[in-house]
């Protein structure tokens, strides 16, 4: 089983809401961490496009765009999936996401799951040569 960064926490929205803000508003709330980046260069604006096959990217000061994943599933307001790559990934080293959003009472279980370290060696610049389970760690609390 691939090994993965899981987070969850509740929010006082509806799911429909909460998958607005996830996916509409993410260049608002992301916010930049210099340990995890997409790119060697400053970080950007990240912003998805709409719906399966669109695309996650991170858009840079200079208009420069990197695309770092594609959508596989777009399920409002329940789940999204995609795939999420660093500009340094080889075409092996593939990691995707899975977000839930579940109804709890009046506020919505959002589940973030990120997938696929197991693939990125400990000596690739983004773990940092952190083992595993420190890094995983490291990520989930960012």
């Amino acid at each position: 089983m691939p090994s993965s960064v899981l987070v969850a926490m509740r929010v006082k929205a509806t799911p429909e809401r909460a998958f607005e803000a996830f996916t509409g508003e993410i260049g608002v709330w992301w916010k930049p961490n210099g340990l995890f980046q997409f790119t060697p260069r400053d970080s950007g604006v990240v912003a998805f496009e709409m719906g399966e096959g669109g695309r996650f990217s991170e858009t840079l000061d200079d208009g420069s765009v990197f695309e770092i994943g594609r959508i596989s599933v777009w399920a409002p307001p329940h789940r999204l999936v995609f795939s999420s790559l660093q500009a340094s990934f080889t075409p092996e080293q593939s990691t995707y996401v899975h977000v839930r959003f579940e109804a709890a009472g009046d506020e919505t279980r959002v589940t973030v799951e990120h997938f696929g370290w197991d693939t990125v060696p400990q000596q690739h610049v983004a773990r940092h040569g952190f083992p595993l389970s420190v890094f995983l760690q490291r990520h989930a609390e960012w």
